[in-house]
Parts: structure tokens; sequence; C-alpha cells
């Protein structure tokens, strides 16, 4: 079995899996790698399964070093990081991958392994990326935005009188109360976002039947309105981390 480790911003999505797919996943805040409570997490979910090896894609470099650390000490195992240079497939066509998100590579993965070109994948999490395989099946490149999260905090945190919220749907687009207006604008306005900018990835790739999936913990949410959204897969990101580790697997045997 594999360790799968997806470390975002806010939340780390673990996964254990076969070669062949993801047996059991778990989701803990990323900051409880800091206090030294994720391993406690880890630890409970993979039990006393017997474990040959482990990859991880993070955008939060001291919890990279921390789960590396975690992995080797506790199960005397190497942990796989994911970069631009262990990607087989898709290739990727862009000027500096050595910039790309790791987790955006693991998405690129798994939409080249799943689904036929051209396609986009869709992270709702703490940011919107969008991430494109164009006809050949090449990474080309993709867009980032503020996913709801982050405007949520960003409303409350940078004004007087704004509250935190929880978002969920409202009847109709005008809010009758402040936090009302807030759920609108956050929920309503960023469906609007990813809409319009499925139309012009639409326009640009030549393809009115593009292929868009989305995954994040965000995705439901926000595709339960946009008919646009055409899949959903919230393994999606473990699934690109579980294909390149037995990629690499494979292409070490040979």
């Amino acid at each position: 079995m594999i360790i799968l480790l997806d470390i975002g911003n806010t939340r780390t999505h673990a996964g254990l899996a076969s070669t062949e797919r993801v047996i059991k996943q778990v989701k803990f805040a990323t900051a409880s790698w800091f206090d030294r409570t994720a391993g406690n997490v880890m630890a409970a979910a993979i039990d006393k399964t017997e474990l040959e090896g482990a990859i991880l894609c993070s955008v939060v470099p001291d919890a990279t070093s921390m789960a590396l650390e975690f992995v080797r000490q506790q199960w005397r195992i190497e942990c796989l990081e994911l970069t631009h240079r262990k990607v087989r497939r898709p290739i990727i066509d862009y000027p500096r991958p050595e910039t790309i998100g790791p987790d955006r590579l693991a998405n690129a993965i798994a939409l080249s392994h799943r689904f036929e070109p051209p396609s986009v994948a869709i992270d709702l999490g703490t940011a919107i990326t969008f991430d494109v395989l164009d006809h050949r099946g090449h990474y080309v490149g993709g867009i980032i935005a503020p996913g709801l999260s982050l405007m949520s905090r960003s409303l409350s945190g940078n004004t007087a009188l704004l509250p935190q919220i929880e978002l969920r749907e409202t009847r109709g687009v005008i809010g009758k109360s402040t936090v009302a207006a807030m759920q609108i604008g956050i929920l309503a306005g960023s469906r609007g976002l990813v809409r319009h900018l499925i139309a012009e990835l639409k326009r640009e790739l030549n393809c009115p039947g593009l292929t868009i999936v989305a995954t994040g913990g965000d995705a439901r949410l926000i595709a339960a309105k946009l008919p646009e959204i055409t899949n959903i897969e919230p393994l999606l990101t473990l699934e690109g981390l579980r294909l390149a580790w037995r990629d690499q697997h494979l292409l070490l045997e040979s």
C-alpha cells in the first residue's frame, strides 16, 4: 500500500492506496502538522497496514519538511515529493515548469490518465485553480483565482463591520441582511467567475464540448448550479499522486 499526501493551505487530504485505486482517505487541518497532531491522525488511519512507499504534493513548504520527516521516522519508508521532473504524463508545455504547483501537477496527471483531451481540472479550495490539457493532451497552463474561504476571510478580516460567515445557498440575489449579501457575493460571484472562465477556455481551445472536471473542498457547492462542470472527482489529486508514484515506480524497475 502507498501513503498519499496532498497538503493544502487549509486542509491536508491523506489517502491510502493500492497500485490500482485509493482505498481510504482522511482530511485534517494543515495547521496540525505544526502542533504535531497530524501524525496521530495519520497513524490511526494507517494502523498496521503494510506500506511500500509514500508520495506527497504540498503548497506549504514548512509542512512539507515535517510530513517527509514524519513518514520516514514513523514507517521507515521513503516519501517521494512530486515535482515537474517526476511527471511522465502529460507532457508539460510550459515556460517554467518548476513554478507549477505540485497539487496542480497531480490534478493534471489524473486528468491525463482518466479523460480524453482537451480537458480542464478546476480545483476549488483555498484558491480556485484551472489546469488545462490541450487537444494533444499536453499541459499548457491554467488560471489562479481566490477561493471561497479566502474571499470570506478577506472581507471579514479587512473591514470593520463585516462578520465571519458560513457559506450557504440563499434565495435570490438580493441580500436582505449583511450576511446574506456576503453569501451571495461570494458564492454566486464565484460561480460567475468559474462560468465565465470556462466559456473563455472553450473559445480559446475551440472546443464547445470541453471536459470540465471539478475537485477540491468546495467542488460540490460550486458545481451544484453549474451544468458546465461535467464531472466531480473528489479524489482527483490523490489519484494523480497514486498514478505519479506508480509511473515512477515502474520507471525505476525498468
